[in-house]
């Protein structure tokens, strides 16, 4: 569903551009294609350096003051205590209810293994402190060797990969459905084939509600996003202000996103941040959007994505700077046979 000034998140009903404007931003929402809606711009919680160990907790509180309402987490990211903290407080002073919060976390690649998934995520429930999750997610369709280490090596520094049927893993995923412990699920960094290897499953039971991928103006994901649209499953674009550049992730040489100078004059032209014109592309493609905020002030901005509209003529000049370049290429799971980034799309 692409976002317009029409754009209603009430099925049936169409916004005066006023009101739409004003709407409280939780309001803005899209339906999966299990009947649950998700919040089309999401707050990103990855940490890219050290950072106190109170910053994810203050920042999610920040956050949801600022009107962000849908949480994007992950085991990964080793702060799903921290962010539980922050949900808890802002749930407690009456900010928001459990149920105004959409909040999404992901199985890491050590828990791949059917009998591992459950578990993951009731530790995941529990480092959250909540009762459900509102989304689940495969972070990765590449297993790693099942144990405490988020990177298992051998005694070389090698990656200690395992082999796993994703089609087993997600099965389980399904259970953890059935048990109210998620209300949907989802995956992330899934090619085409890989999509398809799931979709294809003899006796599925739930399709994947989204695909969660590296998606800017510098990768607009063209191929992948009609694929998903016509399986009906949503695609959530994280790195979409082209990624915080961690050194040991990302290659220092590649140009910053939010410095391309098409990018600039756009955002000159709208009297908007480069940042707002990369997150309002999205939105209009019908995309879910993933923001990382560093502080306060880019969170209240951020939400001012929903105040105005690119042209149709903007948006084919934003798709013509696509280069297919990835910031988060995770070449370390480069030999796995299930590395996602090897097909086209």
């Amino acid at each position: 569903m692409a976002l317009t000034d029409q754009f209603s998140a009430v099925p049936g009903r169409r916004r005066g551009k006023e009101e739409q404007q004003a709407m409280d931003p939780k309001g803005w929402r899209v339906e999966l294609n299990d009947g649950h809606f998700i919040p089309v711009l999401g707050f990103g919680t990855f940490e890219g350096e050290k950072v106190p160990k109170s910053k994810p907790t203050e920042d999610i509180k920040l956050g949801i003051d600022a009107g962000f309402r849908h949480i994007d987490c992950a085991h990964s990211y080793s702060n799903e205590k921290e962010i539980g903290l922050g949900i808890r407080s802002k749930i407690e002073d009456g900010t928001v209810k459990r149920e105004d919060l959409f909040c999404s976390t992901k199985l890491w690649s050590t828990f791949l293994r059917p009998e591992l998934v459950q578990p993951a995520l009731e530790n995941s429930l529990k480092n959250l402190q909540l009762d459900y999750v509102d989304q689940y997610i495969i972070h990765y369709p590449v297993a790693l060797k099942p144990g405490e280490e988020l990177f298992p090596e051998d005694e070389h520094g090698k990656l200690i990969f395992d082999t796993v049927d994703l089609c087993a893993t997600w099965e389980a995923m399904e259970k953890c459905k059935d048990a109210g412990l998620t209300k949907s699920i989802g995956v992330s960094n899934f090619n085409r084939r890989q999509l398809e290897m799931i979709l294809n499953k003899p006796g599925l039971k739930y399709k994947p509600v989204c695909n969660q991928v590296e998606c800017h103006p510098y990768l607009n994901q063209r191929k992948l996003l009609d694929f998903c649209k016509s399986k009906d499953i949503v695609l959530v674009a994280y790195c979409a202000l082209g990624s915080q550049r961690p050194k040991q992730w990302v290659d220092q040489s590649s140009p910053v996103l939010l410095e391309d100078p098409v990018l600039c004059a756009m955002a000159k032209k709208y009297e908007r941040s480069p940042a707002l014109i990369a997150l309002r592309y999205q939105l209009q493609r019908g995309v879910v959007v993933l923001a990382k905020c560093i502080n306060e002030k880019q969170m209240k901005e951020n939400m001012q994505v929903f105040e105005f509209q690119l042209t149709s003529e903007d948006m084919k000049v934003l798709d013509g700077l696509n280069q297919n370049l990835r910031y988060a290429s995770i070449k370390i799971f480069a030999d796995h046979p299930e590395y996602p980034f090897s097909d086209e799309y």
